[in-house]
């Protein structure tokens, strides 16, 4: 069994490497420090709360600081809520423009600016940061622009966002109870993965999730085992919906991506033998060798599912770097995945981060049962409020809010 001491180093090492791993809250919290700014951004912007990288979508008070955001809302609501922004212009800092008024005026409302913070027609730093700020509670691409996706996230009206949060604290109280002092939650509309460790995100990850037509389900269960160098065994049903419309415009496709063809008695079959203009190929199995073409990458996470889902690493990795990343058939794609497993397997004799790359850089194929299972939580939460009082939304992606829409402005 590995020391306390060198337990407690890595727990130190990975609570500071938290927000090093959450790009957008740090960029956005750099810039809030007054770096790039200039002498005109003064402590009137540096009053406005900042979303805090290491505080949990799911913390112990997050139902009631939703409970709270819900009544700050329903006054801005009662105020008449904010006004709509004109679309069709790009602004960023140093442009001059009639809109800029109005887009103050509307970050001021949702408290994003302050209203002490200037004044007039230019894209100031101080409406800059707002944007920034805006941006990261949005899930959006924190760079200070306005542009056509933000400019939608802002039109999205006052009485929509407050329906946002009265739905998400019904389930957010679901999710209030004891959920353990190590977990994993995968937010599906966020697109983004915590490892959770009393009460702090101590590991912070962009994923990829389920496509609207083919969604990531809600899931609590524990984490019990990883496959370093998995094979990936194709799903029936991406053998039907991708696969075989794939071979009939790419015979080579299965060649070149070293997917493999069994029958029923594990018997290799080669890819002229099927007719791929039938549904013969939903017969046989397909398995993926290891390597840096495997759909899985280099690492699977195992728990128990009903629905056959599991979280993995990818070769895919320019997904991560997408405002909208709903693109998988139904499991999560993890950027930084050693990180991740790093935590997962610090108690579990013998694996190292020292191990853990050892093992992938040789390609061999190993499978590890974690001495301890964590519990894991798929959530579907499009409204919060962290214990810091910011506020944050994401796109209904599945539609599942009931707002027929209104809040699905990320398609782009």
């Amino acid at each position: 069994m590995r020391s306390l001491v060198a337990g407690g180093a890595a727990g130190v090492a990975l609570v500071r490497s938290a927000a090093a791993q959450d790009v957008v809250l740090d960029t956005l919290m750099e810039q809030l420090q007054g770096r790039n700014f200039g002498q005109g951004f003064d402590s009137a912007s540096r009053t406005i709360l900042m979303p805090t990288a290491t505080l949990p979508t799911l913390g112990p008070s997050t139902a009631q600081t939703t409970e709270a955001a819900i009544a700050r809302y329903e006054s801005i609501v009662a105020r008449g809520g904010w006004p709509a922004v004109p679309s069709g212009k790009i602004l960023r800092l140093g442009n001059r423009h009639p809109y800029v008024p109005i887009l103050r005026r509307r970050l001021a409302i949702s408290g994003d600016l302050d209203p002490n913070a200037g004044g007039g027609e230019v894209y100031d730093s101080y409406v800059e940061a707002a944007i920034r700020r805006f941006q990261a509670r949005h899930g959006l691409t924190v760079d200070g622009v306005a542009r056509e996706q933000t400019i939608h996230a802002i039109n999205v009206p006052a009485t929509v966002r407050l329906a946002q949060l009265r739905t998400n604290v019904v389930r957010l109280r679901t999710l209030s109870g004891n959920l353990g002092p190590r977990f994993v939650v995968c937010n599906i509309p966020a697109a983004e993965l915590e490892a959770i460790e009393n009460d702090v995100v101590v590991s912070r990850h962009v994923a990829v999730v389920g496509k609207p037509d083919r969604p990531s389900p809600d899931i609590q269960s524990k984490i019990v085992e990883i496959n370093f160098n998995p094979y990936w065994t194709v799903p029936a049903s991406i053998v039907r919906k991708d696969l075989i419309p794939r071979m009939q415009t790419e015979p080579d496709y299965l060649t070149r991506n070293h997917i493999r063809i069994f029958d029923g008695h594990g018997d290799e079959l080669q890819p002229q033998q099927i007719n791929w203009f039938s549904n013969e190929a939903t017969n046989y199995r397909f398995k993926q060798d290891p390597g840096e073409l495997n759909s899985l990458g280099s690492i699977r996470i195992n728990f128990p599912s009903k629905d056959g889902v599991y979280m993995h690493d990818t070769p895919s990795k320019n997904l991560f770097g997408e405002d909208f990343r709903f693109h998988s058939s139904g499991c999560v794609r993890v950027q930084n995945i050693r990180e991740l497993v790093n935590w997962l397997l610090a108690d579990t004799p013998g694996w190292s981060r020292v191990e853990i790359d050892a093992v992938i850089k040789s390609g061999a194929r190993e499978d590890v049962r974690l001495a301890h299972p964590v519990p894991l939580y798929w959530v579907y939460i499009t409204a919060w409020a962290t214990s810091d009082g910011v506020v944050q939304f994401r796109d209904d992606i599945y539609g599942r809010d009931g707002l027929a829409g209104s809040v699905n402005i990320n398609r782009g």
